[in-house]
């Protein structure tokens, strides 16, 4: 799993079929002290999350399971909103 902010949403007007209902978002890596890392990405919405949100997110195969039976064709999935973070550093 994956730690992000949703900062934006992409609008397709011709796109593969089985995308025809789903959303894509672009999301912002962070860390888990929530500074920005690594390059955006475009990844599809299995919970219906809004702009500004704390997410995360699967890659791989695994991302396309919360659409089945549907097979849709993604590489990256948000899969929760993350309500609190708690990081033990540990001393």
């Amino acid at each position: 799993m994956y730690l992000g902010r949703v900062i934006g949403r992409v609008w397709s007007t011709v796109k593969d079929p089985s995308l025809v209902t789903q959303r894509l978002l672009v999301v912002q890596p962070v860390t888990p002290e929530g500074a920005p890392t690594g390059k955006r990405l475009v990844v599809t919405d299995a919970v219906g999350v809004g702009a500004g949100e704390l997410v995360y997110w699967t890659k791989g195969k695994e991302s396309s399971f919360p659409f089945l039976p549907a097979e849709v064709p993604t590489e990256m999935t948000i899969a929760g909103i993350v309500d609190s973070l708690q990081i033990d550093r540990g001393v």
